[in-house]
Formats: C-alpha cells, structure tokens, sequence
C-alpha cells in the first residue's frame, strides 16, 4: 500500500464529518492517547492533495476552521498544539488529557494546550492547499485569521522575525520569546501564499520578515543553519536539526541554490544508517526528517539519491501500513521537553501519523510550502 492509500484509508475509516486524525494511533494511556497534534494533521491535509484526495483533506481542513471558531476560551483566531482526535460534532473543540490516578484528576499536557506560531504557519498551508480558488473562500479566510493571530508575534529583537507563540493554560500562557528558524521559514511559506491568494501586501510583508530571519540564521562557517535564537531574540542557538537545514531549501525562494552546502552538511554530520537522524547524536533514523529530505533532493532533480532515501522510509512500515517515527526506542532530538526540561525531547519508535504525511509528500514529490510539485 501506498502512503497516499495508507492516508487515504485513515479518513475512510473514521465517521463522516470533520476530523483529527490521532498522531500516535497504537497509544493507549497517558498525553499521546487521543492527541491529534495540529501540525501532523496540517501536514496530512497537506499530503492529501498531493495524494489527489483533496476532498478527504477537507475534513481535516473543516475540522482546523471549526477549532479556529469553538475554542473553550480564545476567540482571536488562535489554534492550539493538539486537539482531541475524532470527528468534531459540535460544542468547543475537544483538547486531549489523561485521568492520572496517583493525583485522582483529569491532566493536560501544558505544550498541547499552547499555541506554536509554526504550528499554526502550518494549519495556513494546510487551508491554503485545500483553498480551491473558484469556489468558496472559507479555507483562505480561515488561513488569514490565524495569519493577523501570528502577526502580533512580529518581533524588533536582533534580526526581527517572529517568537516562538505561547505555553501553558489559559487565562495567561507564558509567551515563548526565543525564536525558531523552523517555525520562521514556515511562518515565511504560509504568508508568502497567503499574500499571492488574497493579493493583500500586509502578508508579503510578514513573509518577507520572517524570511530575512532565516536568512541570518546561516552560518557561513559551518555551512548549516541555527535552529534560532535564545529567549532574548538575539544569541543564536547552534543546536544542529535536520528540519531546520532542509525547510529553508524547501520553502524559501532560491534558497535551493544559496544555501545547496547544507545539504552536505546534514549528509556529513546526521546521516545514519543511509537515513537521517534528527539532530548530530545519529542514534537511530528519523522517518519523518528522512522523508524531507528525500522530497527536497527529488524536487532538485536529483532523483537517485531520494529513491534511496525512500527505501529507507519504506523500512520504517508499521504492521498497519503506517509508518513508525523512528527505527530505534527513543530518538534524542537536542532539545529538552517544554513540560519538563530536566527530560530530553524524544521521538520514540511508534507509528506516526507525521512521518506517514511525509512519506506520502515524498512519494509525490509535493512540496508543502507551495502545494505544488515545485520549488518556489
């Protein structure tokens, strides 16, 4: 079976209506039980054009919109991390939790009920490439509220950009002031389509702002880019990730050329395995950051080395046609949990339902930054 089929089946399977789609479906208790995390359901929608299903995708689309609108508390356009999995009938939008019995009361994961500005970049690509310009502009108007939620995350700190949203429960989540070059280098392809949809100069604006972050994120020396800055906007971060090298390739304009060295830096320092590790530690493969890869070296034509890559992906199948998030137990990353930074960010070895998006965007060679099967 095919990514696409395997996604595809995922929607078929589930009640009529719009839909998360759980990104850990084999977890049975504690946070990841039921959590249907924003960003791999954004990329999922995303894979689903790609794969041809857009109506499919529209469910997860028409789920996003209807979160946008009934959220328990905020009603300015925000979206949280992660949402109950499940059909959305009515009422707020459910937010995933667990009964812990040694403090007999219901829990919430303090990242999941926050609001990630990459996160949220990511549920405008996924209601853009679902926008089908002739017909209704529902999924653009929707991408256009979260864009005026993340622009007042526009920062003057250093080299501008936009900070990292924010972490922890309402009525007053902490505001996160570092800044991320992933979440910038999504924040830069989201407003960037937004403005050619709508033809509004505000959001080539924000998209020109965060792109010029990016672009100062890069270091000549290590021929790679920083994962961002510290809380105070300025210090660089040089934790080495393989997303934040790739996704500039991938979503910037021209950036395939300028920056192509990263591309040898990632293969020197986290290839493992003939796949990519997340981070330089290279314990394991990291499906998801493989599958990147691969559709950034097949949209630069270099199509050998991404069908060797997606062998790779293929070895990372789960019994149920999903894919598993990565080859070993638990895969370090470099950062620390948000929840608790005495504990490392793992990916633990669990079908996921992000590198099966991935995978899938692979196999079409479907750039999610573009909705196209280009570079932009």
């Amino acid at each position: 079976m095919s990514a696409c089929g395997y996604l595809a089946g995922l929607i078929d399977k589930a009640p009529p209506g719009p839909l998360f789609l759980p990104s850990y479906p084999t977890v049975e208790s504690g946070p990841l039980n039921g959590a249907a995390y924003l960003y791999d359901n954004a990329v999922a929608a995303i894979a689903l054009v790609g794969c041809g299903e857009r109506d499919k995708a529209s469910r997860i689309g028409a789920a996003i919109l209807w979160a946008i609108d009934n959220d328990r508390t905020w009603h300015d356009g925000r979206l949280r991390n992660a949402y109950a999995a499940g059909v959305v009938a009515s009422g707020s939008a459910k937010l995933p939790g667990w009964w812990d019995n040694t403090q007999n009361k219901w829990l919430e994961d303090r990242y999941q009920v926050g609001s990630d500005n990459g996160n949220v970049a990511w549920a405008m690509l996924a209601l853009l490439s679902i926008d089908d310009v002739s017909a209704s502009s529902r999924f653009r108007d929707g991408a256009a509220r979260l864009g005026t939620w993340v622009a007042q995350w526009v920062d003057t700190r250093g080299t501008g950009g936009f900070t990292g949203g924010t972490f922890g429960h309402e009525p007053t989540p902490d505001v996160r002031t570092w800044k991320s070059t992933e979440h910038n280098t999504d924040l830069a392809a989201a407003f960037g389509l937004l403005a050619t949809r709508t033809g509004d100069s505000r959001w080539r604006d924000m998209a020109t702002a965060a792109e010029h972050f990016v672009n100062t994120m890069w270091d000549p020396a290590c021929a790679c880019f920083a994962a961002g800055t510290a809380e105070d906007g300025v210090t660089r971060n040089p934790t080495l990730a393989l997303d934040a090298q790739v996704w500039p390739l991938t979503a910037l304009p021209g950036a395939a050329k300028k920056f192509v060295s990263a591309i040898a830096t990632a293969e020197q320092r986290m290839s493992v395995d003939k796949g990519f590790s997340y981070g330089e530690d290279r314990d394991g493969v990291w499906t998801e950051g493989t599958s990147q890869m691969a559709l950034l070296l097949e949209l630069l034509g270099r199509t050998g080395e991404a069908k060797s890559l997606v062998a790779v992906i293929e070895s990372q199948r789960s019994p149920d046609g999903g894919f598993y998030a990565t080859s070993v137990r638990g895969l370090p990353t470099g950062f620390m949990l948000d929840t608790d930074p005495a504990k490392p960010r793992l990916y633990f070895r669990l079908p996921h339902l992000g590198a099966a998006s991935w995978a899938a965007l692979a196999e079409r060679g479907f750039n999610p930054f573009t909705a196209t099967k280009g570079l932009p």
